[in-house]
């Protein structure tokens, strides 16, 4: 099972969903992001949120649609993404994809990368994807990647305190075995060299692991 979820944030950024990579997967709506569904004429097989960011009509086409819908209350504990996210996961996908969820406020910005270490944390394959980025959470490993002309540039950053043995190789600045701590822009706007690159590393170091 593939999942992809649909999140509020700007359309402009959401590319075709019709688009043949993403013929095989199943469609869920999160909050405004399921109007973003509707009007590329997709059904979501499911639709969360608290529906807040929709105007009148847009809630009545939403109504008029008779979909499964998940309403909450504005007042939670947990955005609208990470209710639809955690019901993605509990199905246990082979892949699950995130669109809307970049671009709009930073803060929510910033949160759905974050929910990204829970997808991780549950052994799923889980990216952020728009018109110009897609976002995804490695753990210690070595990658074969194919390189994608849509994405000229590759960054690659730490979200624990250090990461060990950074290896990159296939790409304009390569790596051996570096150490890529939290807060480096080192590894920022590498280019792929070839049709495919390799990406691997030994460790994530936490905080709790540096004060060991």
């Amino acid at each position: 099972m593939k999942l992809a979820i649909v999140a509020g944030g700007p359309d402009v950024l959401v590319p075709d969903l019709h688009a043949p990579e993403y013929s095989d997967y199943e469609w869920i709506g999160a909050d405004h992001g399921t109007i973003v569904l509707l009007r590329q004429q997709i059904k979501p097989m499911i639709a969360f949120g608290d529906f807040d960011s929709l105007s009148d009509e847009e809630r009545e086409e939403v109504n008029g649609q008779r979909l499964l819908l998940r309403s909450y209350s504005p007042e939670k504990d947990k955005t609208d993404l990470e209710l639809a996210l955690d019901w993605a996961l509990s199905r246990k996908p082979e892949h699950c994809l995130i669109f809307g969820a970049t671009g709009g406020r930073m803060d929510h910005t910033l949160a759905s990368v974050q929910l990204l270490m829970r997808a991780v944390s549950q052994s799923v394959d889980v990216a952020i994807v728009d018109k110009k980025n897609k976002i995804t959470l490695l753990t210690p490993g070595t990658y074969p990647i194919k390189s994608n002309s849509s994405y000229r540039y590759l960054s690659f950053l730490a979200l624990t305190e250090k990461v060990m043995g950074l290896t990159l190789s296939g790409l304009k600045y390569p790596l051996q075995d570096a150490v890529l701590p939290l807060g480096s822009s080192r590894c920022i706007s590498n280019e792929a060299e070839k049709d495919s690159f390799t990406v691997s590393f030994s460790k994530r170091l936490s905080a709790d692991d540096a004060m060991s």
